[in-house]
């Protein structure tokens, strides 16, 4: 971490008003633009939900691949009748004539009493009759107080095509998740490298006016000296030590904006804001990559976009759709299989109870009919729906290419910037340094010498601007091109970054 640091000599006693001295932090810890992008690929917040985002896609797709196997389930019941049913029979003499004494209920009767004989000797309950002499209205309840049931059934889909055309949407939104992964860590690339370079920039503003800063000090003792001599006048000596009052706030914004700079920094690469770090480097070491860079970036491809790859996993998954609702007006075929026990009782002798099986096995073919027209509307809402992506990839790539040419004309236009200002603030130091000696010997005023100071200052920072306004466009222009993880076959290679020397 930088700290502000006064720059004077130890012995200076008009400096009472001026920051003290403090040296740079030696317990931070230094990172390259490689460290960081490693730390922030491991603990970016972004980057793990889009990690977790493939888990749960793998596992939806496996959840759809579990239609393909034969669905199997148990099942059990119990029930209490609390008053049972009551069955009527009529005879062939109540069916014509509409009357009669019991109908056929009267020639079951003595076969109703026998059996009712014997469930009294048995124990249990017996056969309650209700007649009416007067009428055929007879009847007997019928039924048992408790019910148990269980079993199991089987299904499996044998022919069914509008289940294999989901299973392909399934794989690709797995391959929607991983793309999308994909733009999250280039998204994420993209920050960490801006705000890397927005430290430096800082850092370059802080050593910028900070040599404004140690001028002015300079040239105030110098001043100071032939003040005292009677060889200045007090008008130069009050104008040279405002100088130095001016230089004090633009060195601890300059300070604050390499702190603030750090914070946004560490925010991105999902680290602690309190812990110690600093960055290497500087913005000149990249100033001799920039024909380089510019020369290899002439004529970019979008064939690595992360949003037109995701145009076009959506485009299949939109066919893939349109293919899934056509297969709805085909037949399907599935295998059933049920194996049920039942008993009835009057009591709760479990041991005693007597089970009777049933079971089946067959197949069912279903085949679709009329349904309204919601097959055919549904094959139509999709088809729609792809025409729409498909004008949404052509404004989509059209809008990129602009992108790309923006960025290069940024590169390009940065690149000659940086020579003008190079040129600039070698001119303007040795304007500086002209003026400071032709002071000395009385051949120029203070006022020379303070605009002489601010056109190297502005030089300075048109320098770094220069550099800083080419890394960014670069960055920004490597995201758009896709290329950080992909790997030489053109595949998705989300851990490439993390093998990079």
């Amino acid at each position: 971490m930088l700290a502000l640091t006064a720059f004077f000599p130890a012995g200076a006693q008009y400096r009472t008003d001026v920051p003290e001295p403090s040296q740079e932090d030696s317990s931070a810890v230094v990172i390259t633009l490689e460290d960081a992008l490693r730390i922030a690929l491991s603990e970016n917040v972004a980057v793990k939900v889009a990690d977790k985002e493939i888990e749960r896609s793998e596992y939806a797709r496996k959840g759809t691949y579990s239609a393909l196997f034969p669905q199997v389930n148990g099942s059990g019941s119990y029930q209490r009748t609390i008053k049972k049913q009551v069955m009527y029979m009529d005879s062939s003499e109540d069916d014509e004539e509409g009357g009669g004494s019991m109908g056929m209920l009267g020639s079951l009767l003595p076969y109703l009493i026998r059996v009712n004989e014997l469930s009294v000797a048995g124990g249990m309950e017996p056969v309650k009759i209700e007649s009416d002499q007067s009428s055929s209205n007879s009847g007997f309840s019928v039924g048992r107080w408790n019910t148990y049931s269980g079993g199991v059934t089987a299904s499996w889909q044998l022919v069914n095509a509008q289940l294999w055309e989901s299973l392909k949407i399934s794989g690709q939104s797995v391959d929607l998740a991983v793309e999308k992964a994909r733009s999250s860590r280039l998204d994420m690339v993209t920050q960490v490298k801006q705000a890397y370079y927005a430290v430096l920039l800082a850092k370059e503003a802080f050593n910028v006016y900070k040599d404004v800063y140690e001028n002015a000090c300079e040239n105030f003792e110098q001043i100071q000296k032939r003040y005292k001599a009677e060889k200045a006048s007090e008008l130069e000596y009050t104008r040279a030590k405002s100088v130095v009052a001016n230089a004090i706030p633009n060195v601890y914004n300059a300070e604050s904006s390499v702190i603030l700079a750090l914070w946004q920094l560490k925010a991105v690469m999902g680290v602690d804001l309190d812990r110690n770090l600093d960055v290497a480097g500087s913005l000149n070491d990249y100033s001799h990559q920039m024909l380089r860079d510019i020369q290899e970036n002439g004529d970019p491809s979008l064939e690595h976009n992360t949003t037109l790859r995701q145009l076009e996993i959506q485009a299949d998954q939109l066919a893939s759709t349109v293919r899934m609702y056509k297969a709805a007006y085909l037949p399907t075929l599935a295998a059933n299989y049920a194996y049920n026990m039942i008993a009835m009782t009057n009591d709760f002798k479990f041991s005693e109870y007597k089970w009777s099986p049933y079971s089946y096995v067959g197949i069912s073919l279903n085949i679709p009919i009329f349904s309204g027209g919601k097959r055919h509307h549904d094959v139509k809402q999709a088809q729609v729906q792809a025409e729409e992506l498909s004008l949404q990839r052509i404004d989509t790539e059209r809008q990129l290419r602009i992108a790309i040419r923006q960025y290069l004309n940024t590169m390009e236009t940065s690149m000659n910037s940086y020579a003008a200002a190079v040129e600039a603030v070698s001119l303007a130091q040795k304007a500086y340094d002209i003026a400071a000696k032709s002071y000395k010997v009385g051949k120029s005023t203070i006022t020379d010498m303070n605009d002489s100071q601010l056109q190297l200052t502005q030089a300075s920072l048109q320098e770094s601007q220069a550099i800083y306004n080419f890394v960014v466009a670069k960055s920004n222009l490597e995201k758009t091109i896709g290329y950080d993880f992909v790997d030489e076959n053109g595949n998705v290679d989300l851990d490439r970054m993390n093998r990079v020397e």
